[in-house]
């Protein structure tokens, strides 16, 4: 364990010294950018020289990388994401983030499993609708971290911010949960297509991961009420974190949801009544600090990753094509919420397309598609088109949005 740690750590210290010594991109971006490129010029050795890579692809292909993602990391990011929304803020957007991340998230759910069933179905590749579902649900949440960065250095309203964070935060939570109910319904069988069986997972998931999040964050907020030691008030959100995260799988809840409610009750209920001054900073910078480190070891690993992703023409080719329909569904899936809520705001065509260009694709996308390998009709293409996604999204609309923001 101490010495897989030492691997991962050393490569994203440097790639990230790379990086903010001469690219100078924004850290994500940049040391994905880099890991991207080194995984590619892997592969291409190895079709030459096997034999010299075969300790990096023994190393990767023992390295769970789905799990590391959705049974470890992804509590540090949600719980630190969330600990610094202001509640209030989020009141007069609750509304669109709502409608954003439920309603949002299964319309592009829908339109990406049809279409990816019949562009499949067009270069004669069977995958049954179903399964084109369950990869509508993996990689229709979006994740902007990447771009949370870029929209402190422009003029943005208040409000849309709020909305991207909120939105960002709620459909990870909400795509997992989706992802796990159409899961579970192909791994039980046709049996198991019934809607009892549909609403008793949702119904665990979804309430049982925010009514976890509630205690577990409670008797957070109650033991740091009643002390006032930085250190040891740290060290129980550390333990929220892990705790809440791990009683939530056991129970079979969405741990997301749970770190998602935790994590706002603590910073903004917390902050307000249970923590000191000196608190509030140190709580403050450690959550970013973890936040910094644990997407730049997310994002390297899944540059490196890609050194194993299958090299198939064809499904490189249909995975471009389902970059340009997961934009379509996003786009589509926005215009419900957005002219319901914002219809009434300056600059609606603007904000639309900043929501949608905005609306990135990351870690748990491709974590959910490695998840599913020689588990599920048509994995393999699903992970080489989430790949695709992923890397259009990242490098290409997170380094590009800035042109957007600027228009403010």
């Amino acid at each position: 364990m101490l010495e897989f740690f030492a691997i991962i750590i050393s490569i994203s210290a440097i790639f990230g010294y790379i990086n903010h010594k001469w690219l100078k991109l924004p850290t994500t971006i940049g040391v994905m950018f880099i890991s991207v490129v080194i995984g590619i010029a892997l592969k291409l050795v190895e079709v030459y020289n096997p034999t010299s890579i075969s300790p990096l692809r023994n190393f990767l292909t023992d390295f769970d990388f789905s799990s590391f993602v959705l049974d470890f990391i992804l509590c540090f990011l949600l719980f630190a994401g969330s600990l610094h929304v202001n509640i209030a803020q989020l009141k007069g957007s609750r509304g669109t983030v709502f409608t954003y991340a439920t309603l949002g998230v299964i319309i592009s759910t829908l339109i990406i499993g049809l279409l990816t069933y019949f562009i499949v179905e067009l270069f004669g590749v069977n995958i049954n609708l179903v399964s084109c579902f369950l990869f509508g649900a993996l990689i229709s949440p979006t994740d902007p971290i990447a771009v949370i960065g870029i929209l402190s250095q422009y003029k943005i309203p208040k409000k849309l911010k709020t909305e991207i964070i909120g939105e960002s935060l709620f459909n990870d939570g909400v795509g997992v949960v989706i992802f796990a109910i159409i899961f579970s319904l192909i791994s039980g069988g046709s049996d198991a297509f019934t809607f009892g069986n549909v609403m008793k997972i949702f119904s665990v998931e979804v309430f049982g991961g925010i009514g976890i999040g509630l205690v577990i964050g409670y008797i957070g907020y109650l033991m740091m009420k009643t002390i006032d030691h930085y250190q040891t008030e740290i060290l129980v959100t550390l333990a929220i974190v892990t705790a809440g995260y791990s009683i939530a799988s056991h129970f079979h809840a969405s741990g997301p949801l749970a770190m998602v409610v935790a994590g706002l009750l603590i910073g903004n209920k917390g902050k307000e009544n249970a923590m000191s001054d000196v608190t509030t900073e140190y709580v403050d910078k450690f959550w970013e600090l973890i936040d910094e480190i644990c997407n730049t070891i997310l994002f390297v690993l899944m540059g490196l990753e890609i050194f194993l992703v299958p090299f198939d023409i064809l499904y490189i080719v249909i995975g471009v094509i389902l970059i340009f329909v997961s934009l379509v569904a996003r786009y589509i899936s926005l215009l419900p919420a957005f002219f319901i809520f914002n219809r009434k705001e300056k600059n609606k065509r603007l904000n639309l397309m900043v929501l949608t260009w905005g609306g990135l694709r990351g870690g748990i996308s491709i974590a959910l598609a490695l998840s599913i390998f020689n588990k599920v009709e048509g994995s393999s293409l699903f992970i080489v088109s989430t790949y695709c996604i992923v890397l259009f999204s990242i490098l290409v609309q997170g380094l590009s949005i800035k042109k957007l923001l600027a228009k403010y």
